[in-house]
């Protein structure tokens, strides 16, 4: 029976159905809270090689486009059947990723561990030598018995904080190596998962298409082709750029800290070049720990590390930040600051680093709709006229 979606009260009798059927999903999941996130993760975790394989295959398409576009692309090889250069290119990715993983098994790891078990066992050594230093400087300065006592309290929770961080860094290490072990299955699965979406990657775009233009109306579909190309690009640039600049970032540091001959160079390298990739707050996620790490060792060589740091950052943000990034996100610094600290709560580490190409493909979408809505109603779009 063809329903006629002109008739109002047909149409007032469906939207109450729907209203009604929202409610009781949304009322169930309400009162068994519980058992509703035990079903998420049991769904998350027997879908989990799906989702490391799409991950994988979505950050290796970024080698394999330009080994395809690029490489295999010169005259001697342009004639070259298609299905020939994508298994070469699939080949010539997966001995890059392999290479690049190689390296950072064998040359930067195990100074990395290295570095962290000489800071653990020094870090008792260097509260010693610090209390002293501070107990020198509070009785040179003769303070009250009231000051007195108020910092050394504020110095000894500070102490403890860190001294329990440092007795809880090696188990903690342990149990992420442990983790990852016990997740070796899964990632084995996702590698040929992310084999099979990279051979078929056309395929399954065009399967895609097909269904939502099977499901909607030519207008709606091609607007959701259109939405899906736009958030794929802003994905896509911002996260491959972000990780070429982080690892730039990396590198440099590590070259300025060397030349100094700063303590824990790899550590404080490694720590400052994966927290660049968060925007707005990554250079300050990295500095912090960076900083308190060399002042143990010398303040005076913590306050050179921070002026480094901080001349980096500038040449970052100034230079080889918009020469790779350009302006892949087009929202102002207000929404970073906001996407990360919502990302940030309701995902973690991850939330921090895709929550701004996820809130900048969410606003683009509000924002079209609302200058959609203004230009029917014959208002000006800009926002300046508003102000």
């Amino acid at each position: 029976m063809k329903i006629n979606w002109n008739k109002k009260y047909t149409t007032i009798a469906v939207y109450l159905f729907l209203v009604v059927i929202c409610s009781t999903v949304f009322y169930l999941i309400a009162s068994q809270m519980d058992l509703f996130n035990s079903m998420i993760s049991n769904a998350l975790s027997t879908l989990q090689p799906f989702i490391v394989g799409f991950a994988l295959a979505y950050i290796l398409n970024f080698i394999l486009r330009f080994y395809e576009e690029k490489v295999l692309n010169i005259d001697g090889l342009k004639k070259m059947k298609p299905k020939l250069k994508r298994a070469l290119g699939i080949v010539l990715t997966y001995l890059t990723g392999a290479l690049l993983m190689y390296l950072f098994i064998h040359f930067v790891l195990p100074q990395l561990i290295e570095s962290i078990i000489g800071l653990v066992n020094d870090i008792p050594r260097y509260v010693t030598q610090t209390t002293k230093l501070i107990d020198e400087i509070m009785n040179d300065l003769n303070l009250s018995g009231q000051y007195l006592e108020f910092a050394t309290q504020k110095w000894n929770d500070f102490v403890e904080y860190v001294i329990n961080f440092a007795t809880d860094l090696i188990p903690l290490l342990g149990v992420m190596l442990k983790d990852i072990l016990s997740s070796i299955w899964n990632i084995a699965l996702g590698l040929i998962i992310s084999v099979y979406l990279l051979i078929d990657k056309e395929k399954f775009f065009g399967l895609s298409k097909k269904i939502i233009f099977a499901s909607f109306s030519k207008e709606v579909a091609d607007k959701v082709v259109e939405l899906t190309h736009r958030s794929n690009d802003t994905f896509g640039k911002f996260l491959s750029g972000k990780i070429l600049d982080s690892f730039i970032i990396g590198i440099l540091t590590f070259i300025v800290l060397t030349i100094v001959k700063m303590p824990y160079t790899l550590l404080i390298s490694v720590i400052i070049g994966v927290t660049n990739i968060i925007p707005f707050f990554g250079p300050f996620i990295g500095a912090i720990p960076s900083i308190i790490i060399v002042m143990f060792v010398s303040p005076v060589k913590a306050l050179w590390l921070m002026v480094i740091i901080l001349i980096i950052q500038q040449i970052d943000g100034n230079i080889i930040g918009p020469k790779i990034l350009g302006d892949s996100i087009g929202i102002s610094a207000f929404w970073i600051l906001f996407s990360l600290l919502v990302t940030g709560k309701l995902l973690g580490f991850v939330g921090m680093i895709i929550g701004v190409p996820l809130f900048a493909v969410i606003y683009s979408i509000i924002k079209e709709i609302v200058e959609y809505k203004l230009e029917k109603r014959g208002l000006p779009k800009e926002t300046e006229d508003y102000m």
